[in-house]
Formats: structure tokens, C-alpha cells, sequence
């Protein structure tokens, strides 16, 4: 995923782009007597990648689908490059590319003819439809895998597969659901690659994913749980908002360490972070003094104990809670 990613040639009658990419104003969405999404509101730019985090049944699968005309909004507004949801939702097809959170693929189908199929659907003429087909098979780096069934590629090139067929009409804004779902962690940054390519060629992109890492790829973050929106803004403003500070607890043993801090929870939350612990507390100052002791008491040697900067999982994390209680 190293090589130079040229645009794809417009093979679509598409629309003028407008600022924003995406707007959503007091969006609520209903099935029956459950709110799946609760008044929510943001916008994304032209050429902007926008991360769309929460836990599982949060509501950010239902945004997406309202956003792509599958699912009518319970009321509020939704405008997706200047075109309503769902009045302009035919329009808006040809506009926009989605990739679901499975993978969405006929696996009995080589690469080219999932292409060949997806271009299809897409009312790509015949005429545009094999150069176009071409230029996503060298540009996603699946040249070599065109002619084999999508169920026997790796899971890398599945994905990019996927995003090949959401790719090939060219579309101004591009919808991901989960879509590093099962990869190991450098297909995991090579396909993040691919994506900031495709903004860098003004495609506007909003993804979905459990991967708190991930988040840090993003130009901006909406944190949604319970169908609210609870905490928006770019990485480094989100993790403004903690509440908490990191240590760094280096010592051994690190079972015997760890069962000796998760006995006192109220010095903060701990966990195994590579080869030390790792405590979230909202009084780093009196967790420093008590550690020590309570190490010696349990007869562990401590190495040292240093100050850490609450990642983007602490922070989620925080603000979940909070929005639960």
C-alpha cells in the first residue's frame, strides 16, 4: 500500500460538492417505542475523516442507514451533499458509497466479477465500466487476487475489496460501518492508508469503529452511546475532556502487583499495559504516595512509577459511564 493513489476517473454524473459534506440537525430515529437515535446533531466537511464511536447498540449503524436513504428519519433534518434524506434519496445513490459492517460481498464471485456486479448496480456503462474495474483492481492492490474468489483472499484484501466495489462509481462521500473488522493490525493501517488517500483526494468519509486506536486517525470524533451524542470534537479535544490521569507502574511480579492494586479500587482503575500496569485515577497524587506501600506489603518489588497521558479508551470510557449513571 506504498505506491501513489491517483483519483479514480468520474465515471458518474456527480454533484457539486458543498460545505458541508454532511449535515445533521436533531436527527431522531424510532422503532416502535425504542429510540435508537436520540436528537443528534453534527456536521462533517468536504474531505474530512470522521470517526463515529460508541459501544455496540449505540446508534451509529441507524445514522448511517438514515444517511443513505435505507432507514426514513423519525423527524429531524439530514443533508448529504446539499440533497435531503430521504426526499433525494435516489439522487443521493449515485453519490455516496457504503460499506456495511459485514462483509458485503458475494464470496462464490472472483474479485473483478464482484467489481463487474457492484459497477452494475451502479448503472456504470460497459463502456466505463471495464477501465473503471481496471483502475480499482492496481489502485487497491488487488491486481493479483482479480481472477480468485472473494471467501479464499486474505482478509486484508477482502476489505479492500469491499471498498473497491464502494469506490468504483466515484463517489463524493463515503460511508464505512466497522470496516477493520477482523484485520490484523497492519492490514489494519495500510487500509487507514488507503482512507486518507481518498480524503486527500477530497472524498469526505465517515467511519464507524470499536477500535479506540483507530480514533486517533480521524480529523474529528462524535462519541454516541444510549442514541446521544456525549463528547464531539478532534482527538486531542476529546481527550481534553478527561477527568482522570494515567500512571505508569512498573514492577515484579506483575500477577501478584496487579492482585494487590485491584484490591484497593479506590485508588483508580487498573490494568496490564504491555509489560507494566497501567492505573486511571482522579487523584494521581494520592495513588502515588499509597502504591508503594501497599507493593511492599504484598511483597512486590516497585521499579518505579511515572505519569502517563489518558488515552482516547480512558476517556470513552469515562464518558460512557457518566452517561449511564
Amino acid at each position: 500500500m506504498r505506491a501513489e493513489v491517483r483519483s479514480p476517473e468520474s465515471t458518474v454524473q456527480g454533484l457539486e460538492p458543498v460545505a458541508p459534506a454532511i449535515e445533521v440537525r436533531d436527527l431522531v430515529r424510532k422503532f416502535g417505542d425504542f429510540t435508537a437515535v436520540d436528537h443528534v446533531s453534527f456536521h462533517i466537511e468536504q474531505g474530512e475523516v470522521f470517526g463515529f464511536l460508541g459501544p455496540n447498540g449505540a446508534g451509529k449503524t441507524t445514522t448511517i442507514k438514515v444517511l443513505i436513504g435505507i432507514l426514513a428519519p423519525t423527524s429531524g433534518t439530514c443533508r448529504v451533499l446539499g440533497l435531503d434524506v430521504p426526499r433525494d434519496t435516489a439522487r443521493l445513490k449515485q453519490s455516496v458509497g457504503y460499506m456495511s459492517q459485514k462483509f458485503s460481498l458475494y464470496e462464490d464471485l472472483t474479485s473483478r466479477e464482484n467489481l463487474n456486479f457492484f459497477g452494475a448496480v451502479y448503472g456504470l456503462k460497459r463502456d466505463v465500466l471495464g477501465p473503471a474495474i481496471d483502475s480499482s483492481l492496481s489502485r487497491f492492490e488487488l491486481t493479483r487476487y482479480e481472477s480468485a474468489q472473494a471467501k479464499e483472499l486474505p482478509s486484508g484484501a477482502r476489505q479492500r475489496l469491499a471498498l473497491a466495489c464502494a469506490m468504483l462509481h466515484d463517489p463524493g462521500v463515503l460511508f464505512l460501518d466497522e470496516p477493520t473488522s477482523g484485520m490484523d493490525p497492519t492490514s489494519r493501517r495500510q487500509f487507514w492508508e488507503q482512507i486518507h488517500r481518498l480524503a486527500a483526494a477530497g472524498k469526505t468519509v465517515l467511519v464507524t469503529t470499536h477500535y479506540l486506536d483507530e480514533a486517533e486517525y480521524c480529523n474529528r470524533l462524535c462519541l454516541i452511546n444510549q442514541g446521544h451524542i456525549i463528547a464531539e470534537g478532534t482527538p486531542t479535544q476529546v481527550r481534553a475532556l478527561s477527568r482522570t490521569s494515567a500512571l505508569n507502574v512498573v514492577c515484579t511480579p506483575l500477577n501478584k502487583s496487579l492482585t494487590a492494586l485491584l484490591s484497593r479500587p479506590d485508588l483508580g482503575e487498573t490494568s496490564i499495559y504491555g509489560g507494566s500496569l497501567r492505573v486511571v485515577t482522579p487523584d494521581p497524587d494520592s495513588a502515588r504516595r499509597e502504591i508503594p506501600a501497599l507493593l511492599e506489603q504484598a511483597g512486590v518489588r516497585l521499579v518505579s512509577i511515572t505519569s502517563d497521558q489518558p488515552t482516547l479508551e480512558d476517556v470513552f470510557v469515562q464518558l460512557v459511564r457518566e452517561s449511564n449513571a
